[in-house]
């Protein structure tokens, strides 16, 4: 866990912030500011249509896979793994950008796949709470807008009892990672950034141990924010 003030650098509250930790989809943020970047210089074209068709299917999180369309604009594609997290739309990405470099710790490995052999690598992507909250502080301002879209605020960001489906112009945006044995959540709350991620070993089941606690962090940056 890491949460820090932007104003000044100085960090409210830490543990094992350094430690490198599966994230799950937290490492889709790397590829959300490659595209920014090409945008940004011309590179890509906002307007490109990409088709779904390219790549193989992939199911979990996401709209497109229930969608009828098969082509999208790229930026649409972008929001859609912004909003939703979309697998589909994740891997089209990646085949039309390749994947994107490693920020510091933060890395995002390989697609999105149904079934992860021994021949991937072993996680989607990985992190440290602190190079977490490195990248966040410093998105590219398209990456934030698209953020605010998202519809995950079931961990941290639910102590801030926002409609998931409706919050784009409050003062916070996320993107969180689920697996199995994996919940994440990295963010911006007015000028904190926090990153909290969690992760334990099958068979055990605490999710819902895990999700009260990221609750609880976000009720002390609540606070914190009412103190200010």
């Amino acid at each position: 866990m890491c949460v820090r003030d932007t104003r000044t650098g100085a960090t409210l509250l830490a543990h094992r912030e350094h430690e490198v930790h599966r994230t799950a989809s937290i490492g889709k943020l790397l590829l959300l500011e490659q595209v920014a970047a090409g945008l940004a210089d011309g590179t890509l074209d906002a307007a490109e249509q990409l088709d779904r068709r390219d790549v193989a299917p992939v199911a979990d999180s996401g709209l497109w896979q229930h969608l009828d369309v098969d082509m999208l604009p790229l930026h649409d594609v972008a929001v859609l793994v912004a909003s939703v997290s979309d697998n589909l739309a994740t891997n089209v990405l990646v085949h039309r950008l390749g994947l994107p470099a490693p920020h510091g710790s933060v890395a995002l490995h390989d697609v999105v796949r149904d079934r992860r052999g021994p021949e991937h690598p072993p996680t989607l992507s990985t992190g440290t709470a602190a190079g977490l909250v490195d990248l966040v502080s410093d998105l590219n301002p398209l990456v934030r807008r698209w953020l605010r879209t998202g519809t995950d605020l079931s961990m941290v960001a639910s102590a801030f009892a926002l409609d998931p489906l409706a919050h784009a112009d409050a003062d916070l945006l996320n993107k969180t990672g689920t697996d199995s044995t994996v919940r994440a959540d990295v963010g911006l709350v007015g000028p904190v950034a926090y990153a909290v991620l969690a992760e334990w070993d099958p068979p055990d089941d605490v999710h819902h141990e895990v999700l009260d606690a990221m609750r609880a962090i976000g009720e002390q940056i609540r606070d914190r924010l009412r103190g200010w």
